[in-house]
């Protein structure tokens, strides 16, 4: 754990920042007090049904201003991945309109045939459906790789959670009878070498805020960072007293991160 002087910052966005179009109080302030103390912010999302200069632009209107440099999605890490290690394979996607174009700005080539497939990729699909999942599960036994965005089960709205990737994923899993080989969001090491890669930064000079244990503070627990859970998304105190996974600190919302930066 630091001593409480942090040169960088990892910001969960949904649950954290804000929920839905709404701004979480006080995280306006936080992310403001963080950047005049010289700490880097960086705000790091495992949805990938938008591209990063939408989640800049919504940051922005919410009153916290950001550029494409001070966000890092699942879906950018993906096609990253994917132009690295699978560049010439053409990938099915289950996911959005946002993550495939992500994808072709990467200069990778998808396809809507479930045989050609060389990659299946999953995410958070709202469209998803039965003529969809039978679509993945012939393009699964086609491809080579199997991965996913991301493992979120759920992600936090003002109205409540609603099912993410890892429900498409489980369906594909279960209708195929093959596994996930890969999940390249957090907690990933995929993830925390992107992060560290754009902060410039060792983990031990950094902590990461977050919502959900498995993810967030996973990641953090295992890269060496100092771990904030926050109770505004999808994790309690209860669940953090029955769960493996400990967090450094618990705060009831990010506008308390005075207490662990100032610590």
């Amino acid at each position: 754990m630091s001593d409480g002087h942090f040169a960088g910052a990892l910001l969960d966005l949904d649950g954290t920042v804000y929920l839905g179009d709404q701004l979480l109080p006080g995280a306006d302030g936080a992310v403001t007090s963080l950047r005049d103390g010289g700490v880097s912010v960086l705000f790091l999302t495992n949805k990938a049904i938008e591209r990063r200069e939408t989640y800049c632009r919504k940051l922005t209107e919410l009153g916290v201003p950001a550029d494409e440099e001070d966000v890092i999605t699942s879906g950018a890490m993906t096609a990253q991945y994917l132009a690295t290690h699978h560049p010439s394979d053409p990938v099915f996607v289950v996911g959005e309109e946002p993550l495939e174009r992500e994808l072709e700005a990467a200069g990778l080539e998808l396809t809507d045939t479930p045989e050609a497939a060389g990659v299946l990729l999953a995410s958070m699909d709202r469209r998803f459906d039965y003529e969809r999942l039978s679509a993945a599960r012939r393009a699964v036994e086609a491809a080579s790789t199997f991965i996913a965005t991301n493992p979120d089960r759920t992600c936090p709205t003002e109205t409540g959670e609603i099912p993410d990737c890892a429900a498409m994923v489980g369906a594909i899993e279960g209708a195929s009878g093959r596994e996930l080989e890969r999940v390249i969001g957090k907690p990933s090491q995929t993830a925390i070498d992107a992060s560290m890669d754009r902060l410039g930064l060792a983990p031990e000079q950094c902590l990461i805020v977050g919502d959900r244990l498995e993810t967030d503070i996973e990641m953090g627990n295992r890269a060496g960072m100092t771990t904030v859970l926050v109770l505004t998304g999808v994790t309690d105190r209860r669940t953090v007293a029955a769960s493996s996974i400990q967090p450094d600190h618990v705060i009831d919302s990010v506008a308390d991160l005075g207490s662990v930066v100032g610590a």
